[in-house]
């Protein structure tokens, strides 16, 4: 199972209308009331609240080998936590505290970009002290710099990225996919998914479309809807989902699908039929990325250790275990020298190190506004049944 596939995404509202709805609308925050109380250096500790089964584990003991290597090194311990399942609903779960100026008991979380972008929009994150994080600076990918919600990624670093592209079964359908286009074709029809979840699944389709994801429009967003209803009504389209496409893909009920680059590689080690591509007009790269929430107890400590992650070793340690993008390019290397053939032949897979051709069919698409969210989704909701 991947740490993707839990994401439930159900492109709801949005965490501002779930708060909103209880009567506390957010708050911002200005940016010198952010910082609290820093006890990094007579409290050695950091508490890190991550999503499940998205860091390394020792499969006999449970152990985390990096956080445990990153303690013997620095005598930082981490009180790690699973206890991230859906964005909204941490974001409500946190939220209170950090419209109230409250201390919320974690120093970094890991939300995706979509839902980052509401954090750095109200001002709930600080800014990381880039001095401190050697490593980020020298080794973060290109790509994903300077994302639109967060120029110059000042407030967020990208834990690990991956990209939403298409899914098939090459043995059953007994042709290529090409191309987002594809999937409309007629003997695909009753035999196609796609995301439900509105954060996830908009991009791919508008690129499929030509748009140009990272300026999109809402006149584009409603000629989507448009599209798709169609493809509801006409009964191409066999139902919306989140990650159970997983299973649905393998045993054959559907021949393509929208899906994440993370599920296929580890479909593929049990089902080679399955290919992954990124379509001739393009796919989605995305991040989930690291945030230090505002009064975190811990900045200094949580600092260290986001930058400890962008060292290529450690970076190509976790890459090995999680299968999406690596953020860290230079960790391709350590795999491709490390004298193991499976961690080899990880250096050259393209959906954990995407080669020049790939990235330049990758974008990153501009999130939906606070302004436009309540509508947007509204509408994608009725279209998929949520």
């Amino acid at each position: 199972m991947s740490r993707r596939s839990l994401l439930r995404g159900a492109g709801g509202v949005g965490a501002a209308a779930l708060l909103a709805g209880c009567g506390v609308p957010p708050a911002y925050v200005d940016e010198g009331e952010r910082a609290g109380r820093d006890l990094s250096a007579r409290d050695r500790t950091v508490d890190f609240a991550n999503w499940p089964l998205y860091i390394d584990t020792d499969d006999d003991t449970s152990a985390r080998p990096t956080l445990n290597a990153f303690r013997e090194r620095t005598g930082i311990s981490v009180r790690y936590t699973e206890e991230i399942n859906d964005n909204d609903e941490f974001f409500g779960k946190i939220g209170p505290s950090l419209m109230n100026g409250q201390v919320t008991g974690r120093d970094l979380i890991v939300v995706s970009d979509w839902m980052a972008a509401r954090f750095v929009r109200l001002g709930w994150v600080q800014e990381m002290d880039r001095a401190a994080q050697p490593n980020v600076a020298r080794h973060l990918g290109p790509q994903l710099r300077s994302p639109a919600f967060d120029p110059g990624r000042l407030h967020s670093v990208p834990w690990q990225s991956g990209i939403t592209g298409i899914a098939y079964n090459r043995r059953k359908l007994g042709r290529e996919l090409r191309s987002t286009k594809d999937l409309w074709a007629d003997d695909l029809r009753g035999k196609v998914t796609l995301l439900s979840g509105l954060d996830e699944s908009f991009a791919l389709l508008m690129m499929g479309n030509g748009v140009d994801v990272t300026r999109w429009t809402a006149g584009d967003f409603h000629a989507l809807c448009e599209q798709v209803e169609g493809l509801v009504r006409a009964r191409h389209i066999r139902r919306f989902t989140g990650n159970d496409y997983i299973k649905d893909l393998s045993t054959g009920d559907v021949l393509a699908c929208q899906a994440y680059s993370g599920d296929v590689i580890q479909l593929q080690a049990d089902n080679p039929d399955i290919e992954f591509v990124v379509p001739e007009e393009g796919a989605e790269l995305w991040a989930e990325s690291l945030l230090i929430p505002n009064l975190a107890q811990h900045k200094g400590n949580a600092e260290k250790l986001v930058d400890y992650y962008y060292e290529p070793e450690v970076a190509a340690e976790l890459a090995a275990w999680v299968n999406y993008v690596c953020p860290v390019p230079a960790a391709q290397a350590v795999l491709a020298d490390s004298g193991d053939e499976e961690l080899a032949a990880l250096a050259e897979d393209p959906l954990i190190f995407p080669d020049s051709a790939m990235r330049g069919r990758l974008a990153i698409a501009r999130d939906i506004g606070a302004d436009e969210r309540q509508d947007f989704a509204k509408r994608w909701n009725a279209i998929v049944g949520l």
